[in-house]
């Protein structure tokens, strides 16, 4: 699975992003064959090579002629529609659309109009149909499965938009932001564009600093402004060290320590039930632990009028809270799941095999720093001992308990 990080230092837009894919490798032969194909004005797409305060990066170039039919804003209805009529791949399809209708909702929010009926000004100008349809596009060239990122700083002063004089970050952006970690660092100017919002709010799986990843490639995209800072956004591609083999966080979501423990981020999903069956239930955790939940637990509770009901809770990692938030959703009586993300911190680990009167047994060590300070038989493989041997459990169970009390194989 092939993986993105884009690395906000200087904020995000649209331009930028698909400037930083085609320097980390993607086709613009490829974008731009499949542009083309769309329904709009001609144009021009190139990149140069710019160099912002030390840092060499692509910038991208646009030249698009006047519009045909004399106007210059497009109904989102409109950009949606020719999203779905064209000829884009299908991921590139979702992907563009999620995009363009984010910015609509966020629009129209502001606005006081629905969605569909927005008219597109900076974020919808021909321009932009190209970076968010190419960004996508530069992203199917790549082969790009997941998207990660880090916190993301906006920018501090005003900005001259369609309607007047604005704070930044723009109300747009500002709402496609909502649930986006920022950056604590900031100068002034406009850095984190509508469009590149957009991008965050709708590709992105999980915001977090760079851990537990190799690099494998860099592109840099540059900005149109000079600051300070490098004005670029840096575009990796990564592997997930933990990829293969156990399943596991998200690459930035856990941090080791020098001592091998860990600590990750979790998805605790809760609902209060007081109308479903134990065997719906007992059907539910089967499913939530087949869509990768860690843990599923039931605890009584009271709830409203008195009643007896049960809160079941959900722990999973981040990437398959969706599926188990659905799972609830479809497979119980709730009518909302609430979520809640958490840190646990993770002893180091290690599984042996030890030998019983009954057969190997795996145990399960966890270690604090350097010292063993528990292991557990492997259930498992007790219980097939037990069966295998017609002896109680608990005797297999203490067997392989005492085998090695030190923890040594």
């Amino acid at each position: 699975m092939k993986t993105l990080y884009l690395d906000c230092i200087s904020g995000i837009s649209g331009d930028m992003t698909l400037a930083a894919l085609i320097d980390l490798g993607a086709d613009l032969a490829y974008i731009e064959k499949h542009l083309r194909e769309l329904p709009i004005d001609p144009f021009e797409m190139w990149t140069e090579t710019v160099v912002k305060r030390g840092i060499t990066a692509r910038k991208l170039r646009l030249r698009v002629e006047k519009p045909r039919r004399g106007h210059h804003h497009r109904r989102a209805a409109d950009i949606l529609a020719m999203i779905d009529k064209s000829g884009l791949p299908p991921r590139v399809k979702r992907r563009s659309r999620a995009i363009f209708q984010a910015i609509a909702e966020a629009e129209g929010k502001i606005h006081g109009t629905g969605p569909e009926e927005v008219h597109f000004h900076e974020v919808g100008a021909m321009d932009s149909i190209l970076d968010i349809v190419g960004v996508c596009l530069a992203m199917e060239n790549l082969a790009i499965e997941e998207v990660y990122a880090s916190p993301v700083p906006t920018g501090y002063g005003k900005v001259r938009m369609a309607h007047g004089l604005y704070p930044i970050p723009a109300p747009a952006t500002a709402d496609l932001l909502v649930g986006v970690p920022l950056s604590d660092w900031n100068a002034e100017g406009e850095l984190t564009t509508p469009t590149g919002a957009a991008i965050l709010k709708t590709l992105v799986k999980g915001f977090g600093p760079l851990r537990s990843m190799t690099i494998q490639r860099i592109g840099y995209g540059a900005g149109e402004k000079d600051f300070d800072h490098p004005n670029v956004l840096r575009a990796m591609l990564v592997r997930k060290t933990h990829e293969c083999g156990e399943r596991r966080n998200p690459a930035f979501s856990e941090a080791v320590d020098a001592s091998g423990e860990s600590e990750e981020a979790i998805a605790v999903l809760e609902a209060q039930l007081d109308d479903i069956t134990g065997e719906a239930l007992g059907y539910a955790m089967d499913r939530l632990f087949a869509s990768g939940a860690l843990d599923v637990f039931y605890t009584p509770v009271y709830m409203k009028k008195n009643r007896p009901g049960t809160l079941l809770t959900v722990l999973t990692l981040p990437e398959s809270a969706d599926r188990c938030e659905r799972i609830l959703l479809l497979e119980t009586s709730t009518l909302g799941v609430r979520r809640a993300m958490w840190t646990r911190r993770k002893l180091k680990r290690r599984v042996v095999s030890v030998e019983t009167p009954y057969g190997p047994v795996r145990l399960k060590q966890a270690f604090l720093g350097e010292n063993l300070i528990r292991h557990l038989p492997e259930y498992e493989d007790v219980a097939e001992a037990a069966r295998r041997a017609g002896v109680p459990f608990y005797q297999v169970y203490q067997a392989a308990l005492h085998s090695h009390p030190d923890g040594e194989k």
